[in-house]
């Protein structure tokens, strides 16, 4: 149960993470909302033009996000770990592309040059990601689960099943069954005497 509950914090906070990240500065003081998602796949690599919020690195770890809350309610681990590797998957390639075009990168502490916190949070988001679907316990397979046991329940024993039920032909009677006979006659009882109080 707790290792449960600290896998969905876990996920969660990498979700949250991985969503902010793109308000921050990715590198040399530039968000990562301005970067462009085509600019990861085209042959011009990473550009100066500006994106729309919805066309740059937030769209990925929006829908990462959303999967993640998708995983957390039907317990899937699948899930979390698909919003992970979607998450580490971007961030690791747009490290790649913009190493391509800068040459090399630094990691600085400062926002204006080198590497920002966008990115950090990012990379740090997606092995949350990862981190709570390792240890969110997921669903069972099918079957009852017993504490300390994994897989579902085997019988005890193995008995063959029983054959159907056929209720027997009733018997009739031999003697009287001491019910009302149909050719008896009906006796009346007297009427009791009114109450004279």
């Amino acid at each position: 149960m707790v290792r449960n509950v600290l896998g969905q914090v876990l996920a969660l906070v990498g979700a949250a993470a991985a969503v902010w990240s793109p308000f921050q500065a990715w590198y040399n003081g530039r968000d990562g909302q301005y970067y462009r998602l085509e600019d990861l796949v085209t042959g011009t690599g990473i550009t100066n033009v500006s994106a729309e919020l919805f066309a740059s690195l937030f769209l990925p770890f929006v829908v990462a996000a959303l999967i993640t809350l998708i995983g957390l309610v039907l317990r899937l681990r699948v899930l979390v770990a698909v919003a992970g590797v979607i998450v580490l998957g971007f961030t690791i390639l747009w490290m790649v592309r913009i190493g391509l075009v800068e040459g090399s990168f630094t990691i600085s502490g400062e926002e204006a040059n080198g590497l920002g916190l966008g990115t950090a949070l990012a990379f740090g988001g997606g092995v949350l990601l990862l981190l709570g679907a390792l240890f969110m316990r997921g669903r069972g397979a099918g079957g009852k689960h017993v504490k300390g046991r994994r897989g579902p329940l085997t019988p005890v024993d193995q008995r063959e099943p029983y054959e159907p039920y056929e209720p027997e032909e009733p018997e009739e009677p031999d003697g009287p069954t001491g019910g009302p006979d149909e050719d008896a006659p009906t006796q009346t009882w007297p009427r009791p005497p009114p109450d004279r109080d």
